[in-house]
């Protein structure tokens, strides 16, 4: 453990960020699991309910830092094409 205050703060703050990076990874996965089960059940309405929902959730993550944008872009890219998908079926 930390023995200097500025050692202690910066313990703190790591543990602070720590969490808060957790909960962003984690409400974007949630989106995104969401958003393949609507796929999977071939729901036109719910995908692509979910799919705008998911796109948010990606905004949100590339400008909290959590991925990358071209990260961002070719999971939107991605999706995209499986929602467009299911209303072929």
């Amino acid at each position: 453990m930390a023995n200097h205050f500025s050692a202690l703060k910066r313990a703190r703050q790591t543990s602070k960020r720590t969490a808060v990076n957790r909960a962003n990874t984690s409400r974007l996965r949630s989106s995104l699991r969401e958003l393949r089960t609507a796929i999977a059940k071939a729901d036109k309405e719910g995908a692509s309910k979910a799919y705008r929902e998911t796109v948010s959730a990606l905004d949100k993550a590339i400008q909290k830092g959590v991925i990358h944008k071209n990260t961002a872009a070719r999971y939107k890219s991605r999706l995209s094409a499986r929602v467009k998908a299911v209303g072929g079926k």
